[in-house]
């Protein structure tokens, strides 16, 4: 899909197909090599939920021992939301080497350090575009101080390992916030917005623009004007944008601060260029408090995750991003007062100020996610609400279901197996519901399990469920905070990997103790996922059915 006009077609988009070919030859081999032939290739597909950093970290986990014990290799989609679309994709602008990756993270939470002029440099730079939004500052000054990355890649760069085969087809998921009213109304599955290396736009519609050409201008289904290709650091910001749904925290921090970013700019024009920088990181703190100290009450109510207790002031105890912001980096102060370039150099007075005005706004908007709508006054689609929108807002899919399924359970991937891992602090099985949910109002095939089964399995879950329907894919589940790996210390681990945990609390320690049970539930799980490999090898493929030589 390199062509600059918009494609609507159903089924899949040709380069998908072609790549997910390729691939079926890598998966034969991964089979055979795990004691499983087959004829056909079965079509797997691993799922990583939500979770912030500590989806982030347990999905590398699970990545790096399912590469060790040879099952990556057999798995034809990887698809994440939020913090395990952060772990995905390293994977590929780390070319799948799971030992470079894991050491790079190590080095990462060793070293304990963030580039603020860097990134400063980079948001006000962002506020530079037509659609500068709230996604763009979260990315920039956030996202990227609490994986301790500043990735500056593209999702095209993915295509050659994909397009070979030697890696499973990435996809990543968001939502189109403006539908939202659609979506609590009826689970509309046009709500989803995937991400992959050829394409974005909306499966449930047909609906695809190339990937270099997200974000660019389009009328009538043609390419009216170019925009660059955003890069990965924005991406994962928009992907793990959760907050962008919040207008009861809108309306707070607009009634009582929408004017502390234009008395920041009154004061920037009495400033010379020579003093330009130490204000703006002073006056980047205030600007990060007043927008962000209150979003963790927030955020963790909109995951169903518990909230933080108050001190005597009413305030969250954690004020996460305000300790962020005031702890920018451990250099020293001189450091952290020069940006590496001049200021002027890189942006001038005007675009400083215009940054500071541009976040006002936009936060008085509660403005996420702002890109072109590709399908802008396009005729093949009869849906006025998708066509005659100037833009779209896409936000963290977590908001709508905290996993993706609804982007592999559409008949044209044929997935024969989910491999769903839960990286939730709260409810491990809050997916499975919403999940079925989606399903039944949609009569998407998807296995069905009572409530007060789910209600059980909540109270102590086990590392592995393996659910079945009579029609459609095989789904296991695998919690990561559970009874077989933490014995009654569920909650223990879940305080201890909190979802809002500041990055500079994840010592070398806490993370690798992390990573090693994550792997800890792939390892241990093995033999089940080699059987239901098996199982649905033999099943969907009944003339030459799947043979195993031995699983024990």
């Amino acid at each position: 899909m390199g062509s600059s006009e918009v494609s609507i077609i159903p089924g899949l988009q040709k380069e998908e197909k072609a790549a997910v070919e390729r691939r079926r030859l890598h998966v034969l081999k991964a089979l055979k090599k795990l004691r499983i032939e087959a004829d056909e290739a079965p079509v797997v597909a691993v799922l990583g939920s939500g979770g912030g950093l500590r989806a982030h970290i347990a999905c590398l986990g699970v990545l790096s021992e399912m590469k060790e014990q040879g099952l990556l290799d057999a798995v034809t989609y990887l698809a994440g939301v939020s913090g395990s679309t952060w772990a995905i994709s390293s994977l590929y602008t780390n070319d799948g080497d799971m030992e470079a990756l894991e050491a790079d993270l190590k080095h990462r939470f060793t070293r304990q350090e963030w580039d603020l002029a860097k990134s400063l440099q980079k948001t006000i730079q962002a506020a530079r575009s037509e659609n500068y939004s709230l996604t763009d500052f979260w990315a920039y000054m956030v996202i990227s101080k609490q994986t301790r990355e500043l990735p500056e890649s593209h999702l095209s760069n993915m295509k050659k390992p994909v397009e070979e085969g030697t890696l499973p087809y990435p996809i990543f998921a968001a939502i189109d916030n403006d539908l939202q009213p659609s979506w609590q109304e009826a689970r509309a599955p046009e709500t989803w917005f995937e991400f992959t290396p050829h394409h974005a736009g909306f499966s449930a519609l047909g609906a695809f623009v190339s990937i270099t050409h997200f974000g660019s201008k389009f009328k009538k289904g043609r390419l009216v004007r170019t925009h660059p290709e955003r890069d990965l650091t924005f991406l994962r910001g928009l992907w793990g944008s959760a907050l962008g749904n919040t207008e009861v925290i809108r309306e707070y921090i607009f009634d009582k601060h929408s004017s502390c970013f234009y008395s920041f700019a009154d004061q920037l024009r009495n400033l010379t260029l020579k003093g330009l920088w130490r204000r703006a990181v002073a006056n980047a703190k205030s600007i990060g408090h007043l927008i962000f100290a209150r979003l963790l009450r927030l955020q963790e109510s909109s995951q169903g995750e518990h909230p933080p207790p108050e001190d005597e002031g009413g305030e969250p105890e954690h004020t996460w991003l305000t300790e962020m912001l005031e702890n920018w980096t451990r250099t020293s102060l001189e450091k952290q007062e020069q940006p590496h370039e001049d200021p002027e150099r890189k942006g001038s007075l005007s675009n400083l100020m215009d940054f500071v005005k541009k976040t006002g706004i936009c936060a008085s908007k509660w403005e996420w996610g702002t890109t072109h709508n590709f399908l802008y006054k396009h005729g093949g689609i009869r849906d006025k609400i998708m066509s005659s929108r100037k833009h779209l807002h896409l936000v963290d899919a977590g908001l709508a279901i905290n996993t993706p399924f609804p982007l592999v359970l559409p008949p044209t991937r044929e997935v024969h197996l989910i491999l769903s891992f839960d990286f939730s602090a709260g409810d491990p099985f809050e997916t499975i519901r919403a999940t079925t949910d989606y399903c039944r109002r949609h009569k998407i095939p998807f296995p069905q399990v009572e409530e007060a089964e789910l209600d059980l399995w909540s109270k102590a879950p086990a590392s592995c469920y393996i659910l079945k329907g009579e029609t459609g894919p095989v789904v296991m589940h695998f919690p990561l905070f559970n009874i077989d790996a933490c014995g009654g210390d569920i909650e223990a681990w879940s305080d201890t990997y909190d979802t809002f945990k500041l990055a500079d609390t994840y010592t070398l320690d806490v993370v690798v103790l992390l990573l090693a049970l994550a792997k800890k539930n792939v390892r241990e799980n093995k033999k089940k996922i080699l059987r239901e490999l098996m199982n649905v090898a033999g099943l969907y493929y009944p003339k030459d059915s799947a043979r195993s030589c031995c699983l024990a």
